[in-house]
C-alpha cells in the first residue's frame, strides 16, 4: 500500500510524496532509518504511480519516494502558480530537505529528469548519483510547442471509460506507430472519473506552460555541471537518439550509459524489469563509493 507524506513547495504549493515499497520488518520508522534515499521524478502529465514498481524494487535497499510534481498527481494544481523550470527545481530541493533524503540517487524521466539534474547541478551537496531516462539536452524549438498544443486538440475527451482510454493511447492517437498497450496503460494512470467521463488529472494548458519553460532552450551548460556520477538512459525507441545520448555522457563529468530494447519513450514503463537491469549495476557501484 502507497503512504503519502504532504510536503510544501515554492511558494506553498503542496506537494503529495509517495512511498510505495512494504513497512520495514523490524518496524521502524523508515524516516528515522538510516537508509539511503531515492527521489523518483516524473515527466511532463506523469504522476509518482508511474514509478510504483521501480520504488518497491528498491525500497529493499533504499527509502524509495516518489513524487507528485505540481500541477500533477494528488499534488496542487494552482490555476495561477508558477510552472517555471525554478519552480519545478525548488519544489523538488524542498522535497529532498522536507523528507530528509539527501543526499540521495535523483531518478527522473522526461522533464522528472531535467529536473533533477538542474538540481544536482544547484545543490551537489543534496545528490549523490543522477539517473536521466530518455531526456534530451537539446533544444526542441517552437515548432515542437505547436505540435504538442494540437495534440491535445485531438483528445477525445470525455472518455467514456477507462478502456477506451487504454485503447486510444495504445491504437488510436496519431503518435503511436504501433500498438502498445503499455502506453495505454500509462496514460489510464492519469485519467479520474468525472460526471461525464474519464478526463485527465491534469490541466492540459499547465502541461504546456510546464512545457514552455524548457522546450526552447538548451540544457548542455547544467549537465556538464553535474559533479555526481550519472547515468543516462534511453529506449532504442525512445525520443532521445543514440548520439545525442552518447554527447550527454561525454558532457556529464562522471556520465554512463545504458539502453533498454524494446522499449521506448516510457522506458521504464514498457520494458520495468529491462530498466531495473539496466539502473541496479549503477545504483549499486555508487554504496560502494
Amino acid at each position: 500500500m502507497a503512504r503519502r507524506i504532504d510536503v510544501t513547495g515554492a511558494d506553498g504549493v503542496r506537494l503529495a510524496a509517495w512511498e510505495f515499497g512494504d513497512p520495514p520488518k523490524d518496524g521502524a520508522d523508515p524516516e528515522a532509518r538510516n537508509t539511503p534515499g531515492v527521489l523518483l521524478l516524473h515527466g511532463l502529465m506523469g504522476r509518482a504511480s508511474h514509478w510504483a514498481s521501480t520504488a518497491r524494487r528498491l525500497s529493499a535497499r533504499y527509502r524509495a519516494v516518489a513524487l507528485d510534481q505540481r500541477g500533477h498527481g494528488r499534488s496542487d494544481k494552482p490555476p495561477q502558480a508558477s510552472f517555471t523550470r525554478d519552480a519545478y527545481v525548488d519544489d523538488a530541493e524542498a522535497a529532498l530537505e522536507q523528507l530528509g533524503l539527501g543526499p540521495t540517487v535523483l531518478i527522473g524521466h522526461a522533464m522528472g529528469a531535467l529536473t533533477a539534474w538542474q538540481l544536482a547541478a544547484k545543490r551537489p551537496d543534496l545528490v549523490r548519483g543522477l539517473v536521466i531516462c530518455d531526456m534530451r539536452a537539446s533544444a526542441l524549438g517552437a515548432a515542437s510547442q505547436r505540435v504538442w498544443a494540437e495534440w491535445f486538440k485531438a483528445w477525445p475527451v470525455p472518455f467514456a471509460t477507462l478502456a477506451d482510454v487504454r485503447k486510444w493511447f495504445g491504437e488510436d492517437d496519431p503518435w503511436v506507430e504501433r500498438p502498445n498497450p503499455a502506453r495505454g496503460e500509462f496514460y489510464a494512470e492519469v485519467m479520474a472519473e468525472s460526471p461525464d467521463g474519464w478526463r485527465p488529472v491534469f490541466d492540459t494548458d499547465q502541461m504546456l506552460r510546464s512545457r514552455e519553460t524548457w522546450v526552447y532552450d538548451a540544457h548542455w551548460e547544467e549537465l556538464a555541471q553535474v559533479r555526481c556520477p550519472a547515468l543516462v538512459v534511453r529506449g532504442l525507441d525512445g525520443e532521445l537518439g543514440r548520439a545525442e545520448a552518447q554527447e550527454m555522457v561525454r558532457v556529464l563529468p562522471r556520465g554512463q550509459y545504458a539502453e533498454v530494447a524494446d522499449a521506448g519513450h516510457l522506458v521504464h514503463y514498457d520494458q520495468p524489469e529491462t530498466w531495473l537491469s539496466a539502473i541496479e549495476p549503477f545504483l549499486e557501484s555508487l554504496d560502494e563509493d
